[in-house]
């Protein structure tokens, strides 16, 4: 019988989608080897030891986004303006996209992002992701995508308090992996949902960004998911900003 790690996840604060369906607060060690997990700098340090509380029960943790996010917004304000402009002036359409995402506890809220792509090709839903040359991508888009400025909107998801600086990347509901449902390829996918959805997060520093068509890959981005939740910190969430500051704002690693 295999080993498992429990989650802090109480299960009776999460939004059951069907009736049907029961979720699992626990998941399988053997899940969290595959892809660029077996390198990670949190493997070492891998605990069976349960969360002392949710981060999205965290005080420390929402003021620390609220002051950061209230700070970035207002630095960032004319380099915000001058992207608004220039979306605006080349190509048709609103200078925000906006999409129902999965949130704490299962619920949906909107998230806002900067358009990077024509509005006559744009999928709304979200399940057709983007590829590396994606022509529904428009040229302020490429760089917009490319710098992850497009992100910087949900700066104000963070102050509504739908959003995390730091957490699991919140998906759209359908989303696809290895071409069937994320929740049917892993069985374990909802248990992300105890902690507040997170503009970066452990699994994109750590190199799972990006397509989800590979198996292994979609299970070990959820798996990162749950390692940032069971293992999270006020130090950790810093590390993970300045790694995210790092890899996607300044090299331009995303597309």
């Amino acid at each position: 019988m295999a080993s498992t790690v429990s989650v802090g996840f109480d299960r009776n604060k999460v939004t059951p989608l069907w009736k049907e369906r029961q979720f699992i607060s626990v998941r399988p060690v053997e899940f969290a080897g595959h892809g660029s997990y077996r390198n990670s700098a949190y493997r070492s340090r891998r605990t069976n030891k349960v969360a002392r509380c949710e981060p999205s029960e965290s005080i420390a943790k929402r003021l620390f986004d609220i002051a950061a996010a209230g700070s970035a917004l207002l630095f960032l304000a004319p380099l915000l303006i001058t992207i608004a402009i220039i979306i605006k002036a080349t190509s048709p359409g609103p200078v925000f996209f906006t999409q129902y995402r999965y949130g704490y506890r299962n619920r949906f809220f909107k998230i806002y992002k900067f358009r990077s792509m024509r509005t006559d090709a744009g999928d709304k839903r979200g399940i057709q992701q983007t590829v590396e040359g994606d022509a529904r991508v428009t040229r302020i888009g490429k760089l917009l995508r490319k710098t992850s400025l497009d992100e910087i909107p949900q700066l104000i998801n963070v102050l509504k308090g739908d959003m995390s600086l730091v957490g699991p990347r919140p998906h759209v509901p359908g989303m696809l992996a290895a071409n069937v449902l994320y929740e049917d390829l892993v069985p374990y996918y909802f248990t992300r949902h105890s902690a507040r959805p997170g503009i970066t997060g452990l699994a994109q520093v750590s190199g799972c960004r990006g397509s989800t068509v590979e198996a292994p890959r979609a299970i070990s981005r959820i798996d990162y998911d749950l390692e940032y939740i069971e293992k999270w910190s006020m130090r950790m969430d810093i590390m993970i900003i300045v790694q995210t500051v790092r890899r996607e704002f300044l090299s331009g690693n995303a597309f």
